[in-house]
């Protein structure tokens, strides 16, 4: 292999390594509203839930997350037997979509072709036998550009948490967050979109603000 395909395969190795790193993150659009008091420290807090929502234990999972990041904003959870002063409630969804993008890469003319392989040198025609007729050490194989087209889906994740009074039904809190990818499991990324739902809590009010974080798989 001459220096300048082993540079041309590293140069491609090390793009190959970037896609693979920006593919490795949660990029999340969060947008809250809130009108959230100093006061909120202590309050207890129950979930609401929709006909039989409260039997589903993806919801009991997702719900379990939700719980952790609430219990670090100081609230408490509601004690068998006492009403909750705050219902929490989460919705969520998932949908996808298919795309076909056409790409340029760049390919060996000569790969797959009778004449690719490693021949033999002569130190004054350069290589002969098998290999390109014109191929010498001084004038290697360049590689071409080709388009090529290719399928993949798109997932479109979305939470929505809403944090209001129980007794005057106020609402305290609610954010929204979007998330776009092509992990199609709701499980293995939820933990990221709830997390992104309380970064910088409570935020600033009715500004969209972007969150990524690394996705461990």
């Amino acid at each position: 292999m001459t220096p300048l395909r082993r540079g041309f395969l590293l140069a491609l190795l090390y793009l190959s390594a970037l896609v693979s790193g920006c593919a490795t993150k949660i990029r999340s659009e969060v947008t809250s509203f809130h009108q959230w008091p100093d006061t909120m420290r202590g309050r207890s807090f129950s979930f609401v839930h929709q006909n039989d929502e409260a039997k589903s234990l993806e919801r009991q999972s997702y719900e379990s997350l939700l719980r952790t990041e609430l219990l670090k904003l100081g609230l408490l959870e509601q004690v068998a037997g006492a009403p909750a002063q705050l219902a929490v409630r989460l919705d969520y969804r998932i949908t996808g979509r298919d795309v076909r993008v056409i790409e340029t890469v760049l390919v060996d003319p000569w790969y797959g072709t009778r004449w690719y392989g490693p021949g033999f040198y002569n130190p004054y025609w350069g290589w002969h036998g098998v290999g390109p007729p014109y191929y010498t050490p001084m004038w290697p194989s360049m590689p071409v550009a080709r388009e090529q087209s290719r399928r993949y889906s798109i997932f479109q994740r979305e939470i929505g948490i809403r944090i209001s009074d129980h007794g005057s039904e106020k609402t305290w809190f609610e954010v929204t967050v979007k998330s776009e990818g092509e992990q199609g499991n709701l499980a293995s990324v939820m933990p990221y979109l709830i997390q992104a739902a309380f970064k910088d809590f409570p935020g600033t009010t009715g500004v969209p603000r972007v969150i990524e974080m690394p996705f461990k798989k």
